[in-house]
């Protein structure tokens, strides 16, 4: 992306030389816009240095829910972050697990904007790092560029720090936010946020999240080839373990023994491989429970439109490469894989624990075995029924005894098309020069669904141009300098968030 021709552009369009620009932009004093965009790219740069540093030292202060990790200092990092942002008032805000953060930046503002941070990370072994995963390094990737390498850099600290660069550049330059902020952050959605609803329902925080426009939550999603993604929903999300045990089922032995015993003595191992069986159809993919589809709300004519869009604007190759795949389910095409994705609900085992799975063997009968699942839930899918039919299913086969222990959930999220800030985010991006496509549904999850569901109905979705990969993986990297002139770095990035905040105020 070329930001001087963005510059060129927006001034072009806001003098009136651009057709369309009343639609854009309306009611919006032109001149002083542009000259304040221009300012604010200024302090942009001159802040790109502090900018990367908050970022890096973020990294630096993981908090991992799944393990209790660092919460404390999660909690004051995260409220500091908000604080040194220009929030006014920032407060924790108990939720019954990991508590949440919620700060307001009202500056009069005849308008509020709804932005969703999680401050949490998934966890890491420093063993499959090519870098330590906590020490930030800035490290040069071929055909990409100068990336941030860390736990939590792309998901989510680095768009988010991009954000938060935003609001630090609108106060440098001297420049009024176009709207007022409301700002959520959440410390369990690493663990598919169990308790993120308790937050929302904190009157203070449900009395200002009801005056929002809409809901973004920052991300980093542009392709090699400059297209950037505009997502529409997200599907839903169940934890679970599912657990076959000796103390359980009244079989098998009480504590690990000799495998040799296995002759006369049953095992809660296979057990569970048995009951798990159950769940997917002889082709492996297919979920089994009974009644799983009942729900599942069909895509649309304009969905399936809006997929093979996306499928003409998108890298089939780089999707593979990046994913380290050969094919698609039953050697489906591309837009199949597409429709696939965004349709399909599914089960998969995360993990199998159960027994001794150290070097070399040994021969025991373990008394214990557990499955790490999770579900994906689609439109018009819920966590509580998916999860009952789930049980149902099991104790009709005969496993009752089998353990379904949910750590954490919610259902899918969906935004309508034609809605204020789908344009708004639209509109920015046609500005930019950036290509972009629909994306009807993320296959990955986030809590949106506490946001577009009851009380709040509001519309909430992704935002950000710029790239990073390794999400829950080694090596994740967020970029801030792109060596592609088609993708964002991190300054390009801030100047998005900014010109959206400018955009909301124009059109919500």
């Amino acid at each position: 992306m070329d930001w001087q021709s963005f510059m060129t552009s927006r001034r072009a369009l806001l003098q009136g030389t651009v057709a369309g620009a009343a639609t854009l932009i309306p009611g919006t004093a032109s001149a002083a816009r542009s000259s304040d965009m221009a300012a604010i790219r200024r302090a942009v740069d001159a802040g790109l240095p502090a900018s990367v540093a908050r970022i890096q030292n973020w990294i630096r202060e993981p908090t991992i829910a799944a393990e209790r990790h660092r919460i404390n200092e999660g909690v004051a990092h995260m409220s500091k972050l908000a604080r040194d942002a220009g929030f006014g008032k920032v407060r924790a805000v108990p939720t019954g697990g990991v508590p949440a953060v919620f700060a307001t930046l009202d500056v009069g503002a005849p308008k509020w904007m709804g932005i969703y941070f999680m401050y949490d990370v998934k966890q890491f072994d420093p063993a499959e790092w090519s870098v330590p995963p906590l020490e930030a390094r800035i490290v040069d990737r071929p055909g990409v560029g100068k990336v941030i390498m860390g736990r939590g850099a792309v998901n989510q600290k680095g768009p988010e720090g991009a954000f938060l660069a935003a609001l630090h550049a609108f106060r440098a330059a001297g420049r009024k936010l176009p709207v007022n902020i409301a700002l959520i952050a959440e410390g369990e959605e690493e663990i598919a946020s169990p308790n993120f609803l308790n937050a929302i329902r904190d009157p203070e925080v449900l009395a200002t999240m009801k005056r929002c426009v809409g809901v973004i939550i920052p991300s980093a999603g542009q392709a090699p080839n400059g297209n950037a993604t505009i997502t529409l929903g997200a599907k839903g999300a169940v934890e679970m373990e599912i657990v076959s045990s000796s103390q359980s089922w009244g079989r098998g032995p009480a504590k690990d023994i000799h495998s040799s015993n296995f002759a006369r003595v049953d095992s809660p191992a296979w057990r569970l491989v048995q009951a798990l069986g159950t769940l997917m159809a002889p082709d492996g993919h297919t979920p089994a429970v009974d009644g799983f589809f009942e729900h599942v709300r069909p895509l649309t004519a304009r969905q399936k439109a809006i997929i093979a869009e996306g499928a003409r604007k998108a890298s089939e190759a780089d999707a593979k490469k990046a994913l380290g795949v050969q094919r698609w389910i039953k050697d489906e095409t591309w837009a199949q894989s597409l429709e696939r994705l965004a349709s399909q609900p599914t089960i998969n085992i995360q993990g199998l624990v159960g027994g001794y799975t150290g070097p070399g063997g040994k021969t025991i009968l373990p008394h214990r075995a557990v499955a790490k699942v999770e579900m994906r839930l689609v439109p018009d899918m819920t966590k509580d029924d998916s999860v009952a039919k789930l049980k149902a299913h099991l104790a009709k086969r005969g496993f009752a005894d089998v353990e379904v222990n949910v750590t954490g959930g919610y259902g899918p999220t969906q935004t309508p098309e034609d809605s204020a800030l789908i344009r708004a985010q639209q509109a920015v991006l046609t500005r930019a020069g950036v290509s972009h496509s629909v994306n009807v549904r993320s296959a990955g999850s986030w809590p949106g669904v506490v946001f577009t569901g009851e009380p709040l109905r509001l519309p909430a979705g992704q935002f950000g141009i710029g790239t990073g990969g390794g999400a829950h993986a080694p090596d994740e990297y967020f970029v801030i300098e792109s060596s592609n002139p088609k993708v964002a770095g991190l300054a390009q990035q801030t100047m998005a968030y900014a010109d959206l905040l400018y955009e909301i105020a124009a059109r919500a």
